[in-house]
């Protein structure tokens, strides 16, 4: 599985960004699928995951309410709407998914396939 993210750039605090994630292969539909961040000089987070049909989603308590994570399987492609952004959501962004049949997960080692990131920089 191979994952390209997109959509990072810089913004001003209280804009916002809408990242996306393209998946190869025709079993997208199949994975369920992460957002992750990491800032310099701090471990990879949690931001948020949907389920392989979108119906479940859960989120880190630092985004709800501000980030919205979403799915179309029709375009093998996940995303991540960033509203009122905040200078400490500066980081870099992930998307990964998990391939396996396990019900939704916010935990980052249980997801095998990573795409390469993109930059978000929030300015104050």
């Amino acid at each position: 599985v191979q994952l390209q993210a997109s959509g990072g750039g810089l913004v001003q605090a209280g804009g916002s960004l809408r990242l996306s994630c393209v998946a190869d292969g025709r079993t997208f539909s199949r994975y369920n699928m992460g957002w992750f961040r990491q800032a310099p000089g701090k471990e990879r987070e949690f931001v948020a995951a949907i389920s392989r049909s979108g119906g479940t989603t859960r989120y880190a308590d630092s985004v709800k309410g501000r980030f919205i994570i979403s799915r179309d399987n029709t375009k093998n492609t996940a995303y991540l709407q960033m509203d009122s952004l905040e200078s400490e959501d500066t980081a870099v962004y992930y998307c990964a998914a998990d391939t396996t049949f396990r019900p939704v997960t916010t935990t980052t080692r249980l997801y095998n396939y990573w795409g390469q990131g993109t930059q978000v920089t929030v300015s104050s």
